[in-house]
C-alpha cells in the first residue's frame, strides 16, 4: 500500500508550503491524478485522512481530478483518450507502439489555506 507513503508526501509538501507562505491552517488540498498512476483513490483519501490529524491540515480535504489516459500512436499518427487504466494497444488500429502523453500524472495543483 504505497499510498500511505504519497499520502505522507503530499501532506508534507502542503504543510511545508504553507508555513513558508505564512498560513496556518489548510482547508484543502486539489490533486491531479492520472488514472495509469497506479494509485487507488480510496486508499490515498483514507491514509491522507490517517495523517493528517494533529497538523495543520487536520480538517482539510482533499479534492482529486482524474486524468484519463490519452496518447499518440506511432503508426497510425492518431491522438487518442481511453477511460481505461492501462493500455496495451492504440485504440484506432490496434498497434503496440504508442507513446502515453497523459494518465501518469500526480501533483498538487493548489490548496485552499488560512
Amino acid at each position: 500500500m504505497h499510498e500511505a507513503s504519497i499520502a505522507l508526501s503530499v501532506l508534507e509538501i502542503a504543510v511545508d508550503n504553507c508555513r513558508k507562505a505564512g498560513y496556518n491552517r489548510i482547508e484543502s488540498i486539489r490533486l491531479k491524478i492520472g488514472r495509469a498512476s497506479g494509485i487507488m483513490l480510496d486508499a490515498l483519501l483514507f491514509a491522507f485522512n490517517a495523517v493528517k490529524a494533529d497538523t495543520i491540515a487536520a480538517e482539510a480535504s482533499v479534492i482529486i481530478d482524474e486524468i484519463p489516459v490519452s496518447g499518440l500512436c506511432s503508426s497510425c499518427g492518431k491522438d487518442f483518450v481511453t477511460e481505461e487504466k492501462y493500455i496495451l494497444c492504440c485504440p484506432e488500429c490496434s498497434s503496440a507502439s504508442f507513446n502515453i502523453k497523459t494518465g501518469r500524472e500526480l501533483e498538487i495543483i493548489d490548496m485552499e489555506v488560512f
